[in-house]
Order: structure tokens, then C-alpha cells, then sequence
């Protein structure tokens, strides 16, 4: 049985916020298990949905395609994967092919090779759409996965902020560590 997932708004003035919490997977490096919600790893280097300077956590609406989007078809790395609670985004689904034309992009956008441009010092074609969907007040995006034919991924630039989405970590024992300590 396919979990209802939450309509996604639309570009317009007045975007709505979905009502229903969304899940979310997110597969990370072990040793920032103590910030799980930082996107400070993003922000460093940069990604498909973010300039290198800005936060972004980046999770998957499914299990299976957060393992694949993190080992990136490369050696499988140790992971840490937590499960992600997001209430409250505006988040344009570009898996929609008639909002890709309200944008005026194309599915190309999909395979965008974005470190290259960015090796050649050029602006990727995700990281513009970026600006241009945070200038219209998006949280983040829904894209497919590049890594896992068939699955989705969310991108998201703003969260647990004033008047932003609230974003949390399902960890009802309390199992994950408060501090880097425990990985020195």
C-alpha cells in the first residue's frame, strides 16, 4: 500500500504549506551523527541543489534510494541513515512536467552536470533555478534520484528557522549522540 503523499504547491504569490507531515531518509557520514539536521556538509561543498556557502539537507522518499543517492554507485561507505519528520514546506515537485514548463526548464535539468560547470566556472542550471525558487519563497525541491531509476529526492534550503518548516529526526530512544565525542 502507497502512503499518501501531501500535494506539493504550486509557484504562484501565496504558496501553500503541506499540512501533512512528510518522511523523509536521509544517509550520512557516521561521524556527524550529533547533527544530523546541520547541512553544514552541503554548504561546504556544495551540491546538485545548492551553491557551495549554503546549507541544504538533502533526504530521499525512500529508504532504498537514500543508500543509493549517498554511495553515488561508488564503494558502499559507511552510513548512518536516520529517518526525517518535515511538516510545513513549500516545496516545488519537479517531477511535475507542467510545473518544469511554468519554470521554463526541461527534464534535462534531471541529468544537469553541475560539478562540471562549476569545474569550468561556469553557474549550474540547478543552482540558477535555486535562486529563482528561493526568491519565490520555495523551501526546497522534490527531484528524481539520479542514482535510483524511480525514486524521489527533496532538497531542502530552509528549515526549523522563523517561519519555516520544521524538520526533526525520528530517534525515540534517544539513540543518537548529543556531542562528536563519541567519535573521537
Amino acid at each position: 500500500m502507497r502512503k499518501h503523499i501531501p500535494p506539493v504547491s504550486r509557484p504562484d504569490p501565496e504558496p501553500t504549506q503541506s499540512v501533512e507531515p512528510i518522511t523523509l531518509w536521509r544517509a550520512f557520514v557516521p561521524r556527524w551523527a550529533h547533527m544530523p539536521l546541520s547541512g553544514a556538509g552541503a554548504a561546504r561543498f556544495g551540491g546538485r541543489w545548492n551553491p557551495i556557502g549554503v546549507p541544504a539537507i538533502y533526504g530521499a522518499r525512500e529508504l532504498s534510494t537514500a543508500w543509493a543517492e549517498y554511495n553515488q554507485g561508488f564503494v558502499q561507505h559507511p552510513a548512518l541513515i536516520v529517518q526525517l519528520e518535515l511538516l510545513g514546506a513549500r516545496l516545488a515537485d519537479l517531477t511535475d512536467v507542467s510545473l518544469l514548463v511554468e519554470l521554463g526548464v526541461d527534464e534535462a535539468i534531471h541529468r544537469c552536470e553541475w560539478r562540471d560547470a562549476l569545474d569550468k566556472g561556469a553557474v549550474p542550471e540547478t543552482h540558477r533555478l535555486q535562486s529563482e525558487l528561493l526568491a519565490r519563497d520555495f523551501h526546497g525541491v522534490i527531484y528524481p534520484s539520479f542514482m535510483s531509476p524511480g525514486g524521489t529526492c527533496v532538497a531542502l534550503w530552509r528549515w526549523n528557522g522563523p517561519q519555516e518548516p520544521r524538520l526533526g529526526v525520528i530517534d525515540p530512544d534517544g539513540r543518537l549522540p548529543k556531542s562528536p565525542a563519541s567519535w573521537v
